[in-house]
């Protein structure tokens, strides 16, 4: 890693280094992947105070990490920008580390009062710090990118692994769910359909398709999942399918996780389930299109990524196409099912086990 001007780094004593801000805003799966700091943030200042800035629907993520001290919450709904600026500032942070690097994310990291603000060189927004990485988001993936900031920081960054802190009464749903339905000992696939930008989806037809092919082919049982404002499209999932399926219920994020964490397999779009379900262990077959599997795609080992691979437009990051989404409208059910043949498939235990 290289850094063209000495201005861009500052001398870190980090026995100066009393509390610190992280921030995150947004994505589900971008602020679970940019928990991976936290570790290694604990581990330099194991008596530091440690806090995480987000939003309301990624407070599932963290909350109960054990290297947090506290988690930060930004609701815009309720709170202006002025407000929180001024909520941070209360704080007398010592350290305050921007991994987001949006307009609203720079300005309270500068106007935060710490005497050492990083981030990354975006535009303007690098104006906001005294210590700017590069961006290396092109390069590398989303999750190593997080750590390049805690170099500038003289921090170790050896620890790459996720937590999602799936508490008891997490499990304990989860494994009632399991026990009621008698799903254990069975090839579970969970099926999610959902996703942000639209031209992440692959369709809802298509997903249904697909796991009536896994119901009838494998055996499976189909759970289909579905957060805030996705419940239709996951009973228009269920009823168009040809063979049962069950729409897990109402969930926390962290029940999500306990309940993923108990299945064979997943099958999704790029989304912060995804993200949730490859941390959690289990084998991902992924839709990719617009967004890069080299850089956002789901993290650890045994996952299988399948996009329509006759296009040369693929890694778009358009959030609209102009050309009609060839991407996911071309993609084939055929091409999933051989896609899901190659996934090594957990057993499943109603514990998670």
């Amino acid at each position: 890693m290289s850094y063209d001007s000495p201005a861009l780094r500052m001398n870190v004593d980090h026995s100066r280094i009393h509390k610190i801000l992280v921030i995150k805003l947004r994505a589900i799966g971008d602020v679970l992947l940019s928990s991976v700091v936290l570790n290694n943030l604990r581990a330099a200042f194991p008596s530091a105070r440690i806090d995480f800035l987000t939003e309301t629907p990624s407070r599932g993520i963290l909350e109960g990490h054990p290297a947090l001290s506290s988690l930060v919450i930004f609701d815009p709904k309720n709170e202006t920008g002025l407000d929180l600026v001024l909520r941070v500032r209360r704080e007398r942070y010592d350290c305050v580390i921007d991994l987001f690097g949006n307009p609203r994310s720079a300005i309270v990291t500068l106007l935060s009062g710490a005497r050492i603000r990083a981030g990354y060189r975006f535009g303007w927004r690098k104006f906001c710090y005294n210590i700017v990485a590069e961006p290396r988001g092109s390069r590398i993936h989303n999750r190593d990118f997080n750590l390049d900031v805690l170099a500038l920081l003289d921090v170790p960054a050896g620890d790459t692994s996720l937590t999602i802190p799936v508490g008891a009464k997490a499990e304990e749903f989860a494994e009632a769910f399991f026990r009621e339905h008698s799903l254990a000992g069975k090839t579970v696939v969970a099926v999610n359909a959902g996703g942000g930008w639209y031209t992440k989806r692959w369709g809802i037809r298509n997903f249904a398709a697909l796991a009536d092919r896994l119901a009838g082919e494998h055996g499976a049982e189909i759970l289909v999942c579905w957060g805030p404002g996705e419940k239709d499209d996951a009973l228009t999932v269920q009823n168009t399918m040809h063979h049962p399926a069950r729409l897990i219920p109402p969930t926390s994020l962290q029940e999500l996780a306990a309940i993923l964490r108990r299945c064979s397999a997943m099958v999704t779009n790029d989304s912060g389930p995804m993200h949730i379900a490859a941390v959690m262990g289990t084998p991902v077959l992924a839709v990719f299109g617009p967004t890069n599997p080299r850089f956002q795609g789901p993290v650890g080992e045994g996952h299988v990524v399948v996009r329509n691979e006759r296009l040369d437009c693929l890694g778009c990051n358009l959030t609209k196409c102009p050309i009609g989404l060839p991407c996911m409208e071309k993609l084939t059910v055929e091409e999933m099912v051989a896609g899901f043949g190659k996934l090594r498939l957990r057993s499943t235990r109603g514990d998670g086990t």
